[in-house]
């Protein structure tokens, strides 16, 4: 996809809780949109406190028009309570909401581990993974507008 191609913006909505990991696939997902030939200058980064602020957020960006799609960014953990499950599925079912009222494609990066403890081991792993994690939301972001672009052509 080339940046003559991309008539609309990108949002990258990141909660930021656990923000030492969050980041990792935002700044994924930015290397690989390059790789794209998407420019981080077509890309708009917003930030919000938890992932449960995010639907609204991509709510409001998607109704403007501005946007082709919008990445949501989040980690949802397990603080030995089982409300993080309650959390996760309800942002997954307004994210999923939103992209069908509005016709704006929502990638999703809200994980939510089994168990996450905040130890060297699960914070190294998640690291890592958030990095995988980018690349491919940004990947889907690419085919997603890829595929619009042919419904529209």
């Amino acid at each position: 996809m080339s940046s003559a191609d991309t008539r609309k913006r990108i949002a990258f909505v990141q909660a930021c809780w656990h923000r030492e990991i969050v980041d990792q696939g935002r700044d994924a997902f930015l290397a690989e949109m390059k790789r794209h030939d998407v420019p981080g200058d077509q890309i708009d980064l917003y930030e919000v406190p938890g992932s449960l602020e995010i639907p609204l957020q991509a709510k409001l960006l998607a109704k403007t028009g501005r946007y082709s799609s919008i990445v949501a960014a989040g980690l949802v953990v397990n603080g030995g309570i089982y409300r993080h499950e309650f959390v996760a599925q309800t942002v997954l079912d307004a994210l999923m909401r939103i992209q069908l009222d509005t016709d704006v494609p929502i990638i999703s990066m809200v994980l939510t581990p089994q168990n996450f403890h905040e130890h060297d081991a699960h914070l190294e792993f998640f690291h890592e993974h958030f990095k995988v994690k980018g690349a491919e939301a940004a990947q889907a972001c690419v085919k997603t507008l890829e595929n619009l672009r042919k419904l529209v052509a």
